[in-house]
């Protein structure tokens, strides 16, 4: 069966089971996808509480679930299912733009220039510290498999315990070995040092102002930007060279706060590049990000001759953006490998 047809029948078997338990069950989508998957991962055997669903909706689910063997099915073509019903989620149950997930172009082209940096590897280990429903860090552990020559071992960190919970499904159906940790991403990390971060980091305000005093990039006053926090902890999680690719908002460094942010990074990491993505993939100028590629200072790490700065011309110019592509691998090729 093709890849694009496992896809298809496997989303059609969750987002059908899904939609026949947020009935049932009188819960949000996102809660039934939740119960569906854990009855997949559990051998399709449905869960019963309270007598629900009842024994004419569990032999329906039974028949559905006959119908797609995800464990059949390559890493990829799972991932997209469940990407599927992460977006029939987001229009179901309405959810705020920083817990939606992000888009598979840039997950693609994030796990394409990390898999130059990381390629034969003898073992790699990948965090996501704002993994959410675990979509972009399993979309470049998929990426990363076929270069790294050992285990990659994946972490992620959410407060958000249902998000962590479709994060788990994913990775479980995925076969992926992924550590997730439900906390707060500003306090020590329960996880281990990385040598990789891949994250695409929450907007705005970080509400508990004692939390983040000892931050270099919090506030002077009033609540500190969330994703300059995001930054600071990040770079403290990486080993020393480590390397970290954030989604940012392109306006990283024209707000009132960049002045503190840029002083942090002189001092903890190498600002090796920052490139701006096609301005048609947001609703707006304000809503519009970067890719940012940080190394962590020590272990040899130095800053790269030349900054990979640059604008992704418009994805459907294929011409002009496998060119830009190309100019990318051999400014890591020959600048930041040769740094390396």
């Amino acid at each position: 069966m093709l890849t694009q047809e496992q896809t298809e029948s496997l989303f059609k078997v969750l987002n059908e089971s899904a939609k026949t338990l947020e009935g049932v069950l009188q819960t949000s989508y996102l809660d039934a996808f939740i119960e569906t998957g854990n009855n997949l991962l559990n051998g399709g055997e449905v869960q019963i509480e309270d007598g629900l669903p009842s024994e004419k909706t569990v032999k329906e689910l039974q028949t559905l679930y006959s119908e797609a063997d995800y464990r059949q099915m390559d890493a990829e073509s799972v991932r997209r299912a469940i990407q599927l019903c992460m977006l029939a989620a987001i229009k179901d149950d309405d959810i705020q733009a920083n817990h939606q997930l992000t888009p598979d172009t840039l997950a693609y082209i994030m796990g394409y220039l990390v898999s130059r940096i990381e390629k034969d590897r003898s073992h790699l280990t990948i965090l996501d510290p704002a993994v959410g429903t675990g979509n972009l860090l399993t979309a470049v552990i998929n990426q990363l498999k076929p270069v790294v020559a050992g285990e990659i071992d994946g972490f992620g960190i959410d407060n958000d315990d249902t998000l962590l919970s479709v994060a788990g499904i994913s990775a479980a159906m995925q076969r992926l070995s992924v550590d997730l940790v439900h906390q707060d991403a500003m306090e020590t990390m329960m996880v281990k040092k990385a040598d990789l971060i891949v994250s695409d980091l929450p907007i705005g305000y970080y509400p508990i102002d004692e939390n983040v005093v000892n931050f270099d990039t919090h506030a002077e006053s009033g609540h500190s930007y969330v994703h300059h926090l995001f930054l600071e902890q990040s770079v403290k999680q990486l080993v020393d060279g480590g390397i970290g690719v954030f989604l940012v908002p392109a306006q990283l460094f024209q707000s009132e706060e960049s002045a503190g942010l840029l002083k942090w990074m002189q001092s903890s990491a190498y600002l090796q590049g920052l490139l701006t993505l096609p301005s048609e993939l947001f609703i707006n100028a304000s809503a519009r990000k970067s890719i940012l590629i940080l190394q962590k200072s020590g272990n040899g790490a130095k800053q790269a001759k030349k900054v990979m700065l640059g604008e992704f011309p418009s994805f459907k110019d294929q011409e002009a953006f496998q060119k830009f592509i190309a100019e990318i691998v051999q400014w890591e090729e020959r600048t930041l490998l040769s740094d390396h």
